[in-house]
């Protein structure tokens, strides 16, 4: 008998967090809808329900200990293990018009929540649920980035990046490095840590501007998450394939 693949998403309440969940659900997998807001939670796992989905919600805020830390807990109840862990949850911070952050003006505080979200909150979740994924035969994390993040295309004169964006960007930059760091410590282990780019999507989170639908950039996401055992680790991918650091 085949053991059902346990899969953490957090921030899976909608957009690309949800489409990722829908995907890894429609494989078979049991996903945990890890969100902050009860009733966008509670909605999320029944419509995942309703689509056939074995779903289930995870009171999650990555940037509380406490609440991390129950997190892990109820997915330890309910399940005992996990083997997919999607850090999707992130925050763009306040942006001004044609979504520039001005490095020159920017409020610090906005900058320490934005890498608190996406960088600090990545690190928290991901040591809090490492002991559930040691337990999997084939535990993979799959760390949503941004092209944004590449610090060779965003330094390349002749690439088009978009506007300045000194608090997100540089937030994609740190959790590309966190990535690395974790590839280097999980080295001879089962564990395959990768990050991807969604593109530019269609959700909230964009204001719902974006040539892409959420399932399309949930679609790098789900094939990370379901790598084989000599699948790559410590690696950019979008859908085009390997992106410069």
């Amino acid at each position: 008998m085949i053991e059902t693949k346990i899969a953490l998403v957090t921030g899976a309440n909608q957009g690309i967090g949800y489409a990722i969940g829908t995907g890894l659900g429609a494989l078979g997998y049991r996903v945990a809808v890890g969100a902050r807001d009860a009733v966008r939670r509670d909605t999320a796992v029944e419509k995942l329900r309703a689509a056939g989905v074995d779903a289930f919600g995870v009171p999650l805020d990555v940037t509380g200990d406490q609440s991390v830390t129950g997190a892990a807990e109820l997915i330890e109840r309910q399940a005992g293990r996990l083997d997919v862990l999607v850090n999707n949850a992130g925050i763009s911070g306040q942006l001004g018009a044609d979504w520039v952050q001005d490095p020159t003006t920017l409020d610090l505080d906005l900058v320490r929540r934005v890498v608190e979200t996406n960088v600090v909150g990545v690190i928290r979740v991901t040591n809090a649920m490492l002991p559930l994924l040691r337990r999997s035969s084939s535990p993979r994390i799959v760390n949503i980035s941004s092209s944004v993040g590449s610090v060779t295309l965003q330094a390349d004169p002749e690439v088009e990046v978009g506007p300045v964006m000194a608090a997100y960007a540089p937030s994609k930059s740190f959790l590309n490095a966190v990535t690395v760091q974790y590839a280097r410590q999980f080295a001879g282990t089962n564990i395959l840590i990768n990050a991807t780019c969604p593109g530019l999507v269609a959700t909230a989170f964009t204001g719902f501007h974006g040539p892409r639908t959420p399932a399309q950039g949930a679609a790098t996401a789900i094939r990370l998450a379901t790598l084989p055992n000599d699948g790559p680790s410590g690696a950019f991918f979008d859908d085009e394939g390997v992106v410069p650091w």
